[in-house]
């Protein structure tokens, strides 16, 4: 019954497939035709023309039936030596210049020529309107012809003082000046000549007598000029000698409180930041303080490289443009606005993209690895599997240990009734015991007759047995207590007795001896939420200007050295009036500290150890500071060049009296933080061979609320090794009978740090065939962190990780029930005890060693690799394999894997279908994550493989271990543009919990990837599929790396503004505005992808 219905449809729809076609057809010969009789009229006006018969209004009129486009051609075409009436054709160009687009009229250049072979450029000039200049001159000859033929010099002549009279031709005059000055070497005949001062005299002029602000456009365009004549060098040089700093500061401030003048302020910013003297930072070199003995130093490496330059050369003043190219005097100078450079990172050789798994160590090799498997050869038949009583393992930690802890300070004697009296005041919890003398520390302590003046004093410093702040411990003197706050309740992983235990052990290239308060308190998480921070209007501008107040009026700079890790044996002068500053602690980073003000402070950071670079993660101590004083502090030396500091982000701080007091937190603080370019020159030896790299300021400002206190900041949430160390030990007495948990050390550091390595699952229900069986045929999952030691996010999201693992809920011993777990916590321990920002002791990115690691070198990777190895060679291919991350330029969490098809749609490359064959399980658990975790980001997520990533661990373990599911998972470091956790700094609540979410999203997954279970999901996987499809045509954005700073993951491509909040300048030197924050790429990102 349904046939001849069907037949029927199918021949309308083929009758109406007809008549379209139909359609089409006729519409494309009548366009043909059009076409055609277009170029035969084309043809006749060009011979026309030729004879000298189409005057100029016949040709204009054939220019308005026809478009103009039309006649640029005709009159191209018409070019020759035998040309006649040539006024006409001239008259004819003048006309067409002032009609069409500019885009259009560069069409003109070969004309341009041509007329300056007949030696009638003079004709043109006469015959064109003034006001067609600026339109008309870069259309007949480049910028160079023009400025040997004295068209500057005309310029300047008409450029004069403030004149109510003949604004617009002055206007003119002046922009067509500007697009001359673009040409570096019309810019040097300019300044050569002595123009430069005479630009600043007529700015000045015009400030001056503009009052009612008339002729901004004419103010701006003098600027303009100035900005271009800046452009290079010897420019600069006249600029600062002509006293223009001082000029256009001076007339800057004065603009600054009317709001409609800020296009000035912007363009004069602009010029004095490209005119500020670089200077090279205040360092005796540039190379880290510490450096560690390696067992060979690879030739042609990086420290080799770092270490075969003179110790002059490592940071030698660079001026030089960034991408400054070669000044060449020709005809044919090209513009090259809005060229964009082509990413051609993506790999496209489809055999290198396709996963090859190569046996590249023998077996027998790799048999060492048994030992970290054990599991899978257990038969379990000691086990008493009906016992439900916990299985603790035996810690050194005293029962005792969470009683009140205090620590002798040098305040006031411990038996003085007024002081045991005070004491019990504070005291949060009673307790009749007695207070827990700490013999592992001891404290400095000052003269007798002198009372700390502060808490720096008063507390002093913890010092781990066997060391102390001065080199000298006095045996005798009077001590004091003081309370430590009891955490235990809200923090059952953390014992401060148990972190100095396991401080004790951990090993430094500066050998240590004081604790860090935070790391030995413990920081609980806010309750409170903590907004991503708005920034003020015009704060980064007023930066920028109280920076070039140090080069105006210099004498009112301090330029004190008041902490100084080169110079440890010269103690610093102390005058009570300045900050007190310390970094000597696990994890700490702070070099140098310099008063430039009285309230104001230059650090910086050390670099990597055995590097001259990597400068980003910080951590240091501050005391002596004044309640109610707006201190503010500038990082100058940072490398990157944007920061979420310009989105919201805000450091972390940690008081000390706060602590005491009952709240032991980590708190994002500060105001008017910005990030910007600053004046200090990166050598090109640091740079990777680049020229004319500066570094970048974060400045940030703090009002201390209390008096003698201790205050800590940090990049991020400090997590220590020994912190780690202590949470793995109390992890392990959480082990209950249904919790298979193993701790090893996968190998020894360059250092000398053990590197922990766990396995976690659920033990077998008994210890019959069919119970050991499932357990070793459970699928593996080996997740690693903390390869780049400044992102610490990612250990508090692996320890979310480790708690839900160990913990007693049902879903944990699902999941437990479900895999086994290799885990490694921390895969550079090294680089987190020694404060490094990527590196480890080896002076290199470990993250960028997999494919080919050195087992002297990077041991910590070559036997992470080799266990891959072994579990694949064993058939225990892991079903998922994850690394922890961070990511300083990007919002939310997000995940990086690798597809063929993914990286082949972002190029042109043509391939067939059966290329591109690809089981599309890789999206599964990203997508299963944005539906579980509020801070995921499906959108965020990349799939693409780049040459520059090839041996990354993402990569390597896809390509040659064969893991489908290979990813990086990236957490911000500063907050969530999405979900329930919008608007808000992310905190170490929300990365445990996210830690905790992955857990549930493998658990999850377990469901799609079980043999059993698989055909009842297929509607998933076609979910997945129309994800990716959907998502085929989105471009991922790309930019390439740079050697200094190769990241893991796609750059984050915010706008920035270095300069202002005005969008008026298209320049490269002042940024879009943060007002508009969308994404455009960023060609100096610098990452896999810029963390």
């Amino acid at each position: 019954m349904n046939k001849p219905n069907n037949t029927a449809d199918k021949t309308r729809e083929l009758g109406r497939v007809t008549k379209g076609l139909t359609t089409k057809t006729r519409r494309l010969d009548k366009d043909k035709n059009q076409t055609n009789m277009v170029n035969i009229d084309k043809g006749r006006q060009t011979t026309r023309l030729r004879d000298g018969t189409l005057d100029s209004g016949r040709f204009m009129a054939y220019l308005t039936v026809h478009s103009k486009s039309s006649g640029l051609s005709i009159l191209i075409s018409a070019r020759s030596d035998a040309l006649s009436n040539t006024t006409a054709i001239f008259s004819s160009l003048v006309e067409l210049s002032s009609r069409v687009p500019p885009c259009t009229v560069a069409c003109l250049k070969p004309w341009g020529v041509y007329l300056l072979t007949l030696h009638v450029f003079s004709r043109v000039l006469s015959l064109a309107p003034p006001l067609s200049f600026h339109v008309l001159l870069p259309c007949l000859v480049n910028a160079v012809s023009l400025g040997k033929s004295g068209a500057l010099d005309l310029l300047f002549e008409i450029i004069g003082p403030y004149s109510k009279k003949s604004t617009t031709l002055l206007k003119v005059a002046l922009d067509t000046l500007a697009a001359l000055l673009k040409s570096k070497m019309n810019a040097r005949r300019t300044v050569d000549r002595g123009y430069l001062p005479t630009l600043l005299a007529i700015y000045q002029d015009w400030h001056r007598n503009d009052i009612r602000h008339c002729h901004l456009i004419i103010r701006k365009s003098i600027l303009g000029c100035i900005k271009n004549l800046t452009a290079i060098k010897l420019g600069r040089k006249a600029f600062v000698d002509a006293n223009g700093m001082r000029i256009l500061y001076n007339t800057s401030t004065e603009c600054l409180p009317v709001r409609t003048l800020d296009p000035l302020v912007n363009a004069s910013s602009v010029i004095m930041r490209k005119c500020f003297p670089k200077n090279r930072l205040p360092l005796p070199t540039i190379k880290s303080v510490y450096q560690h003995p390696l067992p060979h130093i690879p030739a042609g490496g990086p420290v080799a490289q770092l270490y075969s330059q003179p110790p002059e050369v490592d940071d030698v003043v660079d001026e030089s443009d960034e991408n400054e190219t070669t000044e060449i005097d020709t005809e044919n100078e090209e513009d090259e606005t809005g060229h964009k450079s082509q990413n051609d990172d993506i790999e496209t050789d489809i055999n290198k993209l396709r996963p090859k798994q190569m046996q590249t160590r023998p077996f027998d090799e790799l048999r060492v690895y048994e030992h970290f498997c054990v599991e899978f050869t257990e038969d379990f038949k000691d086990n008493d599997f009906k016992s439900c009583k916990a299985v603790i393992f035996p810690s050194s930690v005293d029962s005792d240990s969470h009683r009140p802890i205090v620590i002798p300070t040098t305040l006031t004697p411990v038996g003085s009734p007024k002081r045991r009296q005070r004491l019990e005041n504070i005291q949060p919890h009673k307790s009749t015991e007695s207070p827990l003398e700490l013999d592992s520390i001891s404290i400095s302590k000052t003269p007798e007759g002198k009372l700390a003046p502060d808490l720096a004093c008063s507390l002093s410093r913890l010092v781990l047995d066997g060391g102390s702040d001065d080199g000298q411990h006095e045996e005798s003197g009077e001590q004091a207590v003081l309370e430590v706050p009891d955490t235990a309740a809200v923090l059952p992983l953390h014992d401060p007795d148990l972190y100095l235990e396991m401080m004790t052990y951990t090993r430094s290239v500066p050998a240590y001896t004081e604790v860090a308060y935070p790391d030995y308190f413990g920081h609980v998480a806010l309750h409170l939420r903590e907004p991503i921070l708005e920034r003020v209007y015009g704060v980064q501008r007023t930066k920028i200007f109280q920076d070039i107040e140090r080069l105006i009026h210099p004498i009112d700079i301090l330029d004190k050295v008041v902490y100084d890790l080169d110079n440890q044996s010269s103690p610093v002068v102390e005058n009570g009036e300045s900050l007190k500053f310390n970094s000597k602690f696990e994890s700490g980073n702070l070099r140098k500290a310099i008063q430039v003000r009285k309230f104001e402070y230059d650090l910086i950071l050390n670099s990597d150890i055995n590097s001259n670079h990597y400068h980003q993660w910080f951590y240091f101590e501050v005391g002596n500071m004044r309640p109610g004083v707006r201190y503010r502090f500038n990082i100058i030396n940072c490398e990157k060049s944007n920061s979420q500091f310009n989105y919201g982000m805000q450091v972390l701080m940690y008081s000390v009296q706060e602590a005491i007091h009952g709240s032991p937190h980590w708190v994002r603080t500060g105001s008017d933080i910005c990030y910007y370019k600053n004046h200090f020159s990166r050598s090109s030896i640091a740079a990777g061979g680049q020229k004319g790299k500066s570094y970048f300021t974060m400045t940030f400002t703090v009002t201390f609320q209390h008096k003698d206190d201790v205050c800590y900041f940090a990049y991020h949430y400090p997590y220590t090794f020994s912190t780690l160390k202590m949470h793995l030990r109390k992890l392990s007495a959480l082990r209950t009978a249904q919790i298979y948990y193993r701790e090893d050390e996968l190998c020894q550091t360059l250092g000398g740090n053990g590197c922990p390595l766990l396995t976690i699952t659920a033990m077998p229900e008994s210890s019959s065939n069919d119970h050991i069986s499932q357990f070793r045929s459970r699928p593996v999952v080996f997740l690693s962190a903390r390869v780049h030691p400044g992102e610490t996010n990612a250990s508090w999201v692996m320890k979310g990780t480790l708690e839900f693992l160990m913990s007693c809920s049902s879903e944990a011993q699902s999941l437990r029930e479900s895999y086994i777990f290799k885990i490694i916590p921390m895969l550079n321990p090294d680089g987190v005890i020694n404060g490094n920002h990527r590196c480890s002791l080896s002076g290199e990115d470990l993250n960028r060693q997999w494919q080919n690691p050195n087992a002297e070198l990077h041991p910590t990777i070559y036997h992470a690799k080799s266990l891959l190895q072994y579990l694949r060679a064993t058939r225990r291919t892991p079903l998922v394999f994850c690394d922890y991350h961070g990511h300083s330029r990007k919002k939310n969490v997000f995940m990086y894997g690798c597809s063929i098809k993914e990286t082949v749609w972002q190029t042109n490359v043509n391939t067939s279908s059966c290329d591109l064959q690809e089981d599309l399980g890789y999206r599964t658990l990203p997508k299963l994550l944005s539906q579980i975790a509020p801070v995921f980001s499906l959108s965020s997520c990349s799939f693409v493989v780049e040459r520059s990533k090839e041996a990354t661990a993402r990569v390597v373990v896809w390509r040659e271990i064969g893991v489908q599911r290979s990813y990086t998972m990236e957490s911000t470091l500063c907050g969530c543009d999405q979900g329930k956790y919008k608007g808000l700094q992310i905190g170490t609540r929300e990365l445990e919990e996210m830690g905790a979410q992955f857990c549930l999203g493998l658990l999850r997954l377990r469901h799609f990837t079980s043999p059993i279970e698989h055909h009842k999901h297929n509607s998933h996987l076609l979910d997945v599929e129309n994800d990716l499809i959907e998502t085929r045509n989105i471009p991922n954005i790309t930019s390439p790396t740079t050697y200094v700073l190769e990241e893991d993951e796609p750059a984050f491509l915010e706008e920035v503004d270095y300069s202002a909040e005005s969008n008026d300048e298209n320049d490269p030197d002042l940024e879009p505005d943060l007002q508009d924050n969308r994404a455009l790429p960023d060609p100096n990102s610098d990452s896999e992808f810029s963390h």
